[in-house]
């Protein structure tokens, strides 16, 4: 997983609420188990639009996206965290998510950051024309005109976005620990050991 620490540059300012993960991703894309082209099928529905604002050349490959209220509710389906990723957003701003989507975005390298609707507001405006800058270390959404908002995030959920681990890298960072374990059972137990 690619480790997030700075975010900067154009935001599409969706703010629609209740986007659902199958508004995210629709169903008949699940059939896949990669994530590559993935970002394809990302609201489909509403890329139909001719004038849908993903595929605005403004907004095009924008790494922020502002949403509204329960973002990602739905079905748990990991794959619309998948589709964000591969349509290039790295971070999610909304006044509330799902939880389930909450701890799929951040296993995929995705930051979603939770601000009051008033902050929402502000930073639409600003999206509309300037970019926003998000800093996962300092917690902090900032804009060029001095907008300045602060978010909360689990201290373990931050550690795992800013290290770029995921639930693999996790496991591997305590390899030399898991080995001592298992070395240490060996000896108290042998009876356990597996046959040959």
């Amino acid at each position: 997983m690619t480790p997030l620490n700075e975010v900067d540059g154009r935001a599409i300012p969706l703010g629609l609420k209740n986007i659902d993960t199958d508004v995210i991703i629709p169903a008949h894309w699940l059939k896949t188990t990669s994530r590559e082209g993935m970002g394809k099928g990302a609201f489909e529905g509403l890329r139909a639009d001719p004038a849908n604002l993903f595929d605005n050349p403004p907004y095009q490959g924008a790494p922020i996206l502002i949403a509204g209220d329960n973002f990602g509710c739905g079905s748990s389906r990991e794959h619309a965290a998948w589709a964000l990723g591969d349509l290039g957003i790295r971070v999610v701003i909304a006044p509330s998510y799902s939880d389930i989507f909450s701890g799929n975005a951040v296993k995929n390298g995705i930051l979603p950051v939770v601000l009051p609707q008033a902050a929402i507001d502000r930073l639409m405006e600003v999206a509309a024309t300037d970019p926003v800058h998000i800093d996962l270390e300092n917690q902090t959404v900032t804009t060029m005109f001095q907008d300045r908002f602060t978010f909360d995030i689990d201290p373990f959920r931050k550690m795992c976005l800013l290290e770029g681990l995921d639930e693999i890298s996790l496991t591997e960072k305590s390899d030399a620990a898991i080995g001592d374990y298992e070395q240490k059972l060996d000896a108290e137990r042998p009876w356990m050991r597996p046959a040959a």
